[in-house]
């Protein structure tokens, strides 16, 4: 492609979308398919054959060969099984290029190789992805050349699902139906259908490929299991929103280009606070085109690193002492004819049906903050939550100075009578405009934050699949809008109902809105106080999948069974354990194989260094002394360490309880690696540089 292009030109050049599917197929097919995605119908066979027909033809028109059921496992990244479009060679050995209708629909997929949680036994490997036409099919163009991929949900033969994609959409189902039902109570007929929309921001890191390849802790894990700071962090801020170095301006110019073609809205994009740390955000979709998206933006960012001799880092923590990356998960309701249910208006006092919304999602908070903090949940996430660059680890909601105000009027006097206006904000400057600022701030360090018409929830890790987050919140506030409406359609004097309803929950769940400095150590206490859990790590969050509150919760609204949350639990505590034990065993592997023999070989040549200055002359080794005296006790203390997280690591492989050996390696292990990991980044200083095995801090986040 040439240097220049239009953006409109490409965008969704190679996505099987609604434009495509009107071009091509029958207009009695196109308006089954349509009714399918709106309202849900069931989609016949003879249908489905047409439409597999017609993107085959587009997708081999794209240069695909092969197909795939495109799905979510529980491992955290999409699966994927290619099969070519040929048929077998007929008696002359030519071939056809054949895609029918039931292989558009359905695939089997081998249940039992992917996590479950206890659902399925290893004997028991049957599996099956269904299609999802509400996402819309696409061609991938990489190393195996082109392929059709069709997004699908994937369940187990028993009908349990297996994936993050089938939670969604049972969950989006659950907050249009009783979104529907909030909006008739206010006399709205004419909208058809509320779905969640979402936003969502990813940060990642760039670093050197070749550098990247000399640290196994990275390749291993995804973060540096040791490294010591270099003399600039960052300290000076001078890398946010700072100019975009040319060859990571090439990178965003290629990802972009290729995010454009698969229909991907990618916006923005800047430097972030840390130094190799940068940002890219899409504009708004429905949740699931969002969730889906949010999955090709992961895989394209890594692909493109590498093109670019770079790799991308989306582990939470990379780098110790350096900010860690989020993905902050912008959530709104909107109807099929445009109507935002968070939008406030310019009297947010007066606007019954959004301060009704509002009250109803302050109750959905409230009552399952739990739920919340466990959707943000994993071992990443338990480096970054609450370090003074991230959300804490308690939930509350920020409304700010406007909304916040409207509550405190309807607590205390039961009814509000204005709103807080916005005022101009004058530069100082003739050349300059002056400037409206609005009515609020924001707040940087809220979990839950309102930011004009959508929430954004900030805890979300960055390598997280954005769909249980979604989940929980979809399927939270759905329980809200029900038992409102629950209350009002009964009522015998609505207005008074509403009112009464309003003031209620603005009273009974006003502890969970805090606009202050969520950092602050006040606020911990002032959280404890009040009543608001403080979940400090992913072992901790995870057992309120399983409370009675939860399974009650998600079994009336059809968004997951008890069993379904109990194996969700299961494989949460099985991949904590895993990944804890992957870290301490690649610590121990680079600090025996390669930092500690490092050591010894300097201590080595410093020792015969020693030697030869004391033959040659009658001199003051002091200094000299005193550092192979300090090189040899951190040498001695990093062995003893070593050998202790050996010990602890090979017990914690034999524990067989899911919950326990979590707590263990959370508790037990993790200590040991820290400990292992003090004196050897006191060593990274002291031992020459030309000595140490691998890249340093400095090294990877500075020279990009």
């Amino acid at each position: 492609m040439s240097e220049y292009y239009n953006v409109a030109d490409i965008f969704g050049e190679n996505v099987f979308n609604d434009t495509v599917m009107k071009e091509r197929l029958p207009k009695k097919v196109y308006q089954k398919l349509h009714k399918t995605i709106e309202d849900g119908t069931e989609l016949d066979l003879e249908t489905a054959d047409i439409i597999a027909h017609e993107m085959k033809e587009w997708a081999i028109e794209q240069g695909a060969t092969h197909y795939t059921h495109w799905f979510q496992p529980l491992t955290g990244v999409t699966a994927e099984k290619h099969d070519s479009f040929i048929t077998a060679p007929d008696s002359q050995g030519k071939i056809l290029m054949s895609f029918s209708g039931k292989e558009l629909i359905k695939g089997e997929p081998d249940a039992s190789s992917f996590p479950s949680g206890g659902l399925r036994a290893t004997c028991e490997a049957r599996g099956y992805t269904a299609w999802d036409c509400t996402s819309y099919a696409f061609v991938r163009h990489d190393a195996a050349g082109a392929t059709l991929c069709i997004p699908t949900a994937f369940c187990s033969y028993t009908g349990e699902a297996l994936d993050q994609k089938t939670p969604l959409l049972r969950s989006m189902q659950a907050v249009n139906e009783q979104s529907l039902r909030l909006l008739r109570l206010f006399g709205n007929t004419t909208s058809k259908k509320v779905t969640p929309s979402v936003g969502p921001e990813q940060e990642y890191f760039l670093v050197d490929k070749e550098k990247y390849l000399k640290r196994k802790d990275l390749i291993y894990t995804g973060r540096t299991l040791f490294g010591s700071m270099p003399a600039k962090g960052q300290e000076m801020d001078d890398h946010y929103f700072g100019s975009i170095r040319p060859r990571i301006a090439a990178f965003m110019k290629d990802v972009n280009e290729e995010l454009w073609k698969l229909g991907v809205p990618a916006k923005t994009q800047h430097n972030e606070v840390a130094p190799a740390q940068h940002e890219i955000a899409p504009i708004y979709e429905t949740c699931n085109l969002a969730v889906d998206h949010n999955h090709l933006v992961m895989e394209i960012l890594k692909k493109k690193a590498n093109e670019h001799g770079l790799q991308c880092l989306l582990h939470e923590k990379p780098f110790a002492g350096v900010n860690g990356s989020g993905k902050h998960n912008n959530w709104s309701i909107t109807t099929d004819d445009g109507i935002n249910m968070l939008d406030p208006g310019d009297t947010p006092h007066d606007n019954l049906q959004f301060l009704l919304v509002l009250t109803c999602i302050m109750k959905a908070i409230d009552k399952h903050a739990d739920l919340l903090r466990e959707s943000a949940s994993d071992v990443g996430n338990d480096h970054r939550l609450g370090a003074n660059e991230a959300p804490p680890a308690i939930i509350s909601m920020f409304l700010g100075n406007q909304l916040d105000d409207v509550i405190e009027q309807l607590v205390s006097t039961g009814t509000a009578t204005h709103s807080l206006e916005g005022e101009l904000l004058k530069t100082g400057v003739d050349s300059l405009p002056d400037l409206m600022k609005d009515a609020t701030d924001r707040n940087r360090t809220s979990p839950f934050a309102f930011t004009g018409n959508k929430f954004e929830f900030r805890m979300v890790g960055s390598q997280d699949s954005i769909s249980q987050p979604n989940v929980v919140l979809n399927t939270i506030v759905a329980e809200a809008f029900k038992e409102a409406c629950d209350v009002l359609e009964n009522a015998d004097d609505f207005d008074k109902a509403l009112h009464d309803l309003i003031k209620k929950q603005a009273t009974e769940h006003q502890r969970i809105i805090f606009n202050g400095d969520g950092y602050s150590e006040a606020w911990i206490e002032e959280a404890a106080r009040r009543g608001l859990p403080n979940i400090p790590s992913m072992v901790d969050a995870i057992g309120a999948l399983t409370t009675d509150k939860a399974v009650k919760l998600f079994e009336d609204f059809g968004v997951f069974t008890e069993a379904e949350l109990k194996s969700r639990a299961e494989v949460l505590y099985e991949n904590y354990a895993k990944e804890i034990n992957i870290e301490a065993r690649a610590m121990i592997n680079i600090a025996s194989k390669s930092l500690i023999p490092a050591v010894i070989k300097y201590i080595t040549s410093l020792a015969e260094s020693v030697n030869a200055v004391k033959a040659a002359c009658d001199c003051d080794i002091s200094v000299q002394t005193d550092l192979l005296k300090d090189c040899s006790a951190l040498l001695a203390q990093a062995k003893t360490a070593l050998s202790q997280l050996e010990k602890v690591t090979d017990a914690g492989l034999e524990m067989e309880d899911g919950k326990a050996r979590a707590e263990y390696y959370r508790d037990v292990v993790k200590a040991a690696m820290t400990e292992l990991r003090a004196p050897i980044d006191k060593l990274e200083i002291i031992v020459d540089k030309k000595m140490w095995p691998m890249p340093s801090y400095g090294d990877l986040i500075y020279e990009v």
